[in-house]
């Protein structure tokens, strides 16, 4: 097989490629497999403080390998069974996008071109994004008479007014990434993809910079609020916080201010 995902680490800042490029990062098993694995070993990485997600070559990504998909699931005598074959197969291709959220470092994902389909859901469990001029996200899922399933219909609608989600589910448009960036999804437009790369690689290393014992219990309850009521949101905060607050980190960050200098942060358990 040959690599589906490129990975270079330098100074705490994972880079992560979709490569892939004469499919337009199309994504088939090899490549759902080697998006899930990657960012679960990353996710609990010492080393790791951020993660920048790209793709090479034209577009950020296709989405779904349609001709893979259609080789999924051929014609069976039994229906409950090939069901179950079906639930268990959407389920890992689940938490391939999961594994991306779950990571314990932030995510920035580097949008040029296409992120189509496959692609939003992944974008969509990324903790930012930035986009080149020239990219655009659709939810094409409709065009193909598929649901979408791998969490765009779950994710977008914390990032979107649930209205707009909508109409992206309903008829395939592309939103450019002004009209992205203009409702909060992108957090910054560059002139062209080496630009948002740049971009993103400058996000990815103000974070990595940081305490990453502050930064990954800011994910954790960013993600472990959403859905919830504040007042469990505020207690599992305060937990964290009764857990975590008396750290090496704090004294190294008040040293380091107090001193006028820059702060050293060791890395987190493994």
């Amino acid at each position: 097989m040959d690599e589906r995902v490129k990975v270079t680490i330098e100074a705490g800042v994972a880079h992560v490629e979709l490569a892939r490029p004469d499919k337009a990062n199309a994504m088939d098993r090899d490549m759902f497999a080697a998006i899930g694995d990657t960012f679960r070993r990353l996710g609990s990485d010492p080393a790791v403080r951020a993660i920048l997600l790209s793709g090479q070559g034209r577009h950020f990504t296709a989405g779904l390998d349609l001709d893979y998909a259609s080789r999924q699931f051929p014609p069976t005598e039994d229906p409950g069974r090939a069901a179950e074959a079906r639930l268990r197969h959407i389920l890992w291709l689940q938490e391939t996008f999961s594994a991306v959220e779950q990571a314990r470092p932030p995510v920035v994902a580097a949008i040029h071109g296409g992120c189509i389909g496959a692609g939003v859901d992944l974008a969509s469990a990324c903790d930012l994004r930035v986009a080149a001029a020239d990219g655009f996200l659709q939810v094409a899922e409709v065009d193909v008479a598929i649901t979408a399933d791998l969490g765009t219909l779950q994710r977008l609608g914390y990032l979107l007014p649930h209205g707009l989600v909508r109409e992206l589910a309903f008829t395939g448009r592309r939103m450019p990434a002004e009209e992205a960036a203009r409702h909060g999804l992108v957090n910054r437009i560059a002139e062209s993809r080496d630009a948002a790369i740049a971009a993103g690689l400058e996000l990815a290393r103000t974070i990595a910079a940081k305490s990453p014992l502050a930064v990954a219990g800011a994910k954790r309850s960013l993600n472990m609020s959403r859905g919830r009521p504040v007042e469990e949101g505020l207690r599992d905060v305060a937990l964290w916080n009764a857990a975590t607050l008396v750290s090496a980190d704090l004294g190294e960050a008040i040293r380091a201010r107090l001193g006028r200098a820059e702060p050293r942060f060791g890395p987190l358990a493994d």
